[in-house]
């Protein structure tokens, strides 16, 4: 598990910059777009870059060749890219500035996000990617603990420092990971390029894979609204100070990251399946609790609860997907997770915004829990558990039948 604690770095990195993005970059856009949905509309670019690139790049590092390995050179591209354009976004002279960094940004980073996740399957053995992947998102937490507390202080001492130090943290993620991580040493089955079964995108989408995925688009169609929206909530409709609103989302952070690892456990041992299942009705109830709250006290607490489940659905989700699939497919499959979770993040911070300009912000966690209702739907047609690769077979087996 040591290079699964290396490999973290990278989630680390790409954490605390997307938290960074997500928690302050509304705060930018205020001054110049005044509805909440063009906002909404804005924080979703990333996920228009994600929608066409992260399943290509995903499927197309399952096809590289070089000496640096499969991964590792979208990383090499993307991550020194990543940090420079992060830095200039909150150094933006106006509202076009603004924009084109952004979308520089959000294109860097998709050049890495996919073959980045998909390390974690080719370095681990089926059997211990449940686990691997609460690790690299305990890592990832980490990330976003020091994005919403930390990055909070330095925000409040200006609101460039938090950006550099996200960037200084990605190229030095990037040293560590070249480092210490060699593809053609370290990756479980390597494979020469020439020798891998072709892999067609649609032959990947089996019944078990559809539902699942239509489950993950509407667990991140509630996440994602929340996540893009939720420092506007704490400071229009709770009337928090812009510092006090992200730093509230640290406790959501904080108790992901603690039950990260517990969640990869979970998971081992009741069935990928089960242990979503409990995460998706928990962070249902907390939702549909937070309009309750109106004082920070309590929010803080439903924050922490749902960071909790959050972890329960996030740590299996990524594992039982690539389970399904062959170990040749774990690029394409990685395209595919990401294509469904940006899909949603693209549909649900500007309708999510939408919502709260005709019904106030009071709406935000209404629509959250409607969006883990729909998840659950999903999620319980699905009859694979995902607890080994054998069990998977006979699954596939039924349905061709």
């Amino acid at each position: 598990m040591k290079k699964t604690w290396l490999l973290g770095f990278g989630f680390f990195s790409i954490s605390i910059t997307w938290s960074l993005y997500n928690a302050f970059v509304p705060y930018f856009l205020d001054p110049y777009l005044k509805s909440t949905a063009l906002i909404g509309f804005m924080m979703t670019l990333d996920n228009y870059f994600a929608l066409f690139l992260q399943p290509w790049i995903g499927h197309l590092s399952d096809k590289t060749n070089t000496r640096f390995g499969r991964r590792m050179p979208f990383l090499m591209l993307g991550m020194p890219a990543a940090a420079l354009f992060v830095i200039l976004i909150p150094l933006h002279t106006n509202f076009i500035t603004l924009l084109i960094f952004m979308m520089l940004m959000n294109l860097s980073m998709s050049i890495y996000r996919s073959p980045t996740v998909a390390l974690m399957p080719d370095i681990t053995p089926d059997h211990q990617r449940t686990k691997a992947n609460g690790i690299i998102n305990f890592m990832g937490g980490f990330g976003g603990i020091l994005a919403f507390g930390a990055g909070s202080v330095l925000y409040g001492a200006n609101p460039a420092f938090p950006f550099v130090a996200a960037a200084a943290i990605t190229l030095i993620s990037l040293w560590i990971l070249t480092v210490t991580i060699k593809e053609k040493r370290d990756v479980i089955t390597f494979m020469p390029a020439e020798k891998r079964p072709k892999i067609k995108l649609k032959g990947e989408l089996d019944r078990t894979t559809v539902l699942l995925l239509a489950a993950i688009f509407f667990w991140f169609v509630s996440y994602q609204g929340v996540e893009a929206l939720f420092t506007l909530y704490g400071k229009h409709y709770m009337g928090l100070t812009e510092k006090d609103s992200a730093f509230s989302l640290t406790f959501f952070s904080l108790f992901f990251v603690l039950f990260a690892i517990p969640s990869g456990w979970l998971g081992n041992r009741y069935g990928k399946r089960k242990t979503i299942i409990s995460g998706v009705v928990g962070l249902f109830i907390v939702f549909a609790a937070v309009p309750f709250a109106d004082t920070v006290l309590p929010l803080r607490i439903l924050l922490a609860l749902g960071g909790v489940c959050w972890a329960l659905i996030n740590i299996n989700s990524y594992p039982f997907v690539v389970s399904i699939g062959r170990e040749a497919s774990i690029g394409t499959r990685t395209g595919l997770y990401y294509l469904v979770s940006s899909l949603a993040a693209i549909a649900s911070p500007p309708l999510l915004g939408l919502i709260i300009d005709q019904f106030g912000y009071r709406s935000l966690f209404i629509y959250a829990s409607a969006g883990m209702l729909l998840a659950l739907l999903f999620i319980s047609l699905v009859r694979h558990d995902g607890k080994s690769a054998a069990a998977n077979d006979q699954v596939s087996a039924r349905e061709d039948m």
